[in-house]
């Protein structure tokens, strides 16, 4: 048995099988069995990882207006966006508390109670006795993920007990958001999963900075995506590979500890998991000398309001 302050974690840099959401759950279960077989408590997947991001829009002129290209792939994303309420994710569930591992799952949604035809990047925590117990919607989707992705929600801010830690994340450039952040610290989060499409460029600076700045494990977790991995029947095919470099996203995923300094370095252009134990001890030595939302915190002066309604357009009386 691992002690209580120690959490043997595995992030899952993996590259989705893009647009095809069947196949990408069967390679996240694949993942999954394999952390579980190395004793690791929690596994972490990258932004909408199931089934992938949406990369096509910036070679293919996604912001043309009425084209048919455009709305095609579209309608093939949505066709593989997934369906939580229809029960989709109850293997990945089911696989959770048969190993006995928690699991934070980036998905693309399409959620019921928004009518079912908008799509939303999710971030899914799902506990070791298999029960969700949040899905959080980016609140906002960044510059052309606004094409295709409907903007979220306050409701999936939310933290979740993990041994002696306190664990929650956000969506990509979710993490550059102050007051985002400051609404998990504010609920106890010692423990920050940050999860992105992919690149170094966006992992290598951020996830030191917020583990100094909430004296937290931060753990940054990208997928992969290349040329190759391109189903050969996604719709148009051609004309995406047309503009696509032969390496869309690097990975980069990475751990930082509370003092800043790094528990695994960036990690480029490998597929596979990436594996650390961490010790919640050192949450409690670095939160000694700052504490964001606990002794260095001024709420006479500054508070936030955060609204954790799940939004709707209809409400049914």
């Amino acid at each position: 048995m691992i002690p209580s302050n120690l959490l043997k974690v595995a992030i899952a840099q993996i590259s989705p099988i893009w647009l095809n959401k069947t196949a990408t759950l069967e390679k996240v279960k694949t993942s999954i069995t394999e952390a579980a077989a190395q004793g690791c408590e929690l596994i972490v997947f990258g932004e909408g990882t199931v089934p992938g991001y949406p990369f096509w829009l910036a070679m293919t002129n996604g912001a043309a207006w009425d084209d048919q290209v455009q709305k095609e792939i579209h309608a093939h994303y949505v066709r593989n966006a997934v369906q939580i309420e229809n029960g989709e994710l109850r293997e990945i569930q089911e696989l959770a508390k048969s190993l006995k591992i928690a699991i934070y799952l980036g998905i693309i949604e399409r959620p019921f109670d928004r009518g079912g035809h908008s799509i939303y990047c999710s971030l899914v925590y799902i506990n070791s006795d298999g029960e969700i117990k949040s899905v959080h919607r980016k609140l906002q989707p960044t510059y052309e993920e606004r094409l295709t992705w409907a903007p979220g929600d306050g409701h999936g801010l939310q933290v979740h007990p993990l041994k002696e830690f306190t664990v929650g994340g956000l969506n990509c450039w979710e993490n550059w958001m102050p007051l985002a952040r400051t609404a998990l610290y504010g609920l106890g989060e010692n423990l920050h999963i940050a999860v992105w499409p992919g690149s170094v460029r966006n992992t290598e600076n951020i996830t030191r900075m917020i583990a100094q700045e909430s004296r937290s494990f931060v753990i940054s977790v990208s997928s992969l995506m290349r040329k190759i991995d391109f189903p050969s029947d996604t719709p148009h095919l051609d004309l995406i590979l047309k503009n696509a470099p032969e390496v869309l996203a690097d990975g980069g995923s990475c751990i930082a500890g509370p003092d800043g300094k790094w528990v695994i370095e960036p990690v480029e252009n490998k597929e596979g998991l990436l594996i650390a134990t961490l010790d919640f001890n050192r949450v409690l030595e670095e939160r000694q000398n700052f504490d964001p939302v606990g002794h260095y915190s001024r709420p006479d002066v500054l508070q936030l309001s955060v609204n954790r309604e799940r939004q709707t357009s209809v409400k049914y009386e």
